[in-house]
């Protein structure tokens, strides 16, 4: 097992899978932050994008726990559950 493949697989994932997964976070979160500087600078631009990115990313987040809840998959490393 290689420092590419060891936490994955504790996610029941593989490398690239988890790449897809992690990049379907990372990239709203720097839109969202992107957004919110904009927003420093012209408070009437992007007056909910932040808060939305952010709710979003939440609710698929807890929605993927519990999916796995109901279907009796055991907590993995660094899993909140429910």
């Amino acid at each position: 097992m290689t420092p590419f493949t060891a936490h994955p697989q504790t996610v029941g994932e593989t490398y690239l899978q988890h790449m897809r997964v992690a990049a379907s976070f990372g990239l709203p979160m720097i839109a969202g932050g992107i957004a919110c500087l904009v927003h420093g600078v012209f408070p009437f631009l992007f007056e909910r994008t932040g808060s939305g990115t952010i709710r979003s990313l939440h609710e698929r987040m807890v929605a993927n726990r519990r999916r796995k809840a109901d279907a009796g998959e055991p907590c993995h490393e660094l899993d909140w559950c429910i």
